[in-house]
């Protein structure tokens, strides 16, 4: 490990313990300060994200890209002192703090008994999501990706799997889905990043194309497991509402471009929810990249993944 690394993890572990002490007004509050904080000094990500906004939504002023981008980064400010005090409290003080609208949906798709395919981006509070989903409806394994700093990439993995969830990573991970599908388990996977991988599909989003991984697409139309797309919203007061929306249909068995269509259907869904929420979205990753990289890169509020392919 580098001195850099052995200092993000000390800073991560404090503020993990100072966090853990504090009501959930405050915690919210410290996260918005320093989302802010890393808005007004992370010029090259800033930069993106407003860059990324005026191609997504052309018709709106510049104030109100910028209104949104301001938003984004105290979103993931609370993204990351939420998940820190969740990851400090007990099962029952997790499920007091959020609301679910849509589970049956998930029981229903168990009833069928091929395992369920939940997706969802970087939007919201996903990984809040993963783990109150284990303590309503059954554990989930999800698919992940490692992080740069080991000590800090073994604090996370422990703290997704303290509901008993598993991660899965890529070496082997086509045949631990296929088994956990096989044994009418959960796997969620995040849809909007982008790869460059042999399974890249190009869909639209956000009317332009944007390689997107058919995975998820795969795996639905060659086991009949049911697709279900799952969003984690805030609520007044630190509350979080878990929604699942209904299940994604599949395209015609003859359907000539199968892969792309069911991609295309689930990247619509997830669209939809940006739209809605435009704060709530990782704005500041290079989805399309048509987009030049913004010179002299910035650290981010998060350590960077170990790889930018799935």
């Amino acid at each position: 490990m580098t001195v850099l690394q052995r200092l993000e993890y000390g800073a991560v572990m404090a503020a993990r313990a100072v966090m853990g002490m504090l009501p959930m007004r405050a915690v919210v509050a410290s996260g918005t300060l320093l989302g802010r904080a890393f808005h007004g000094v992370d010029r090259a990500h800033r930069r993106l994200a407003l860059k990324n906004l005026e191609a997504a939504f052309p018709a709106r002023s510049d104030a109100e890209r910028a209104a949104i981008a301001r938003d984004m980064f105290a979103h993931f400010g609370r993204l990351l002192t939420v998940l820190l005090k969740f990851s400090t409290m007990s099962p029952q003080q997790m499920l007091a703090r959020v609301e679910f609208e849509g589970e049956e949906r998930v029981r229903a798709a168990h009833a069928l008994g091929r395992g369920v395919l939940l997706f969802t981006g970087h939007f919201g509070y996903w990984e809040i999501n993963a783990l109150v989903h284990a303590l309503v409806l059954q554990p989930m394994s999800v698919l992940a990706r490692p992080l740069d700093n080991p000590r800090l990439h073994a604090l996370l993995e422990e703290v997704r799997g303290r509901t008993g969830n598993s991660v899965i990573y890529r070496r082997g991970a086509v045949r631990r889905v296929l088994r956990a599908l096989g044994a009418n388990q959960a796997v969620a996977v995040l849809i909007d990043q982008h790869i460059q991988t042999a399974d890249a599909v190009y869909v639209d989003f956000f009317n332009r194309p944007a390689a997107t991984t058919s995975a998820l697409a795969a795996l639905a139309l060659r086991t009949g497991a049911p697709v279900i797309p799952v969003f984690a919203l805030p609520l007044p007061g630190g509350r979080f509402r878990m929604v699942y929306e209904h299940a994604v249909d599949p395209p015609r068995a003859d359907h000539p471009d199968a892969l792309r269509d069911f991609t295309q259907r689930c990247t619509d869904v997830l669209e939809m929810y940006v739209r809605r929420y435009p704060g709530l979205w990782l704005w500041m990753h290079r989805r399309w990249r048509d987009v030049d990289p913004p010179s002299g890169e910035a650290r981010g509020m998060f350590p960077s993944a170990a790889t930018e392919e799935e």
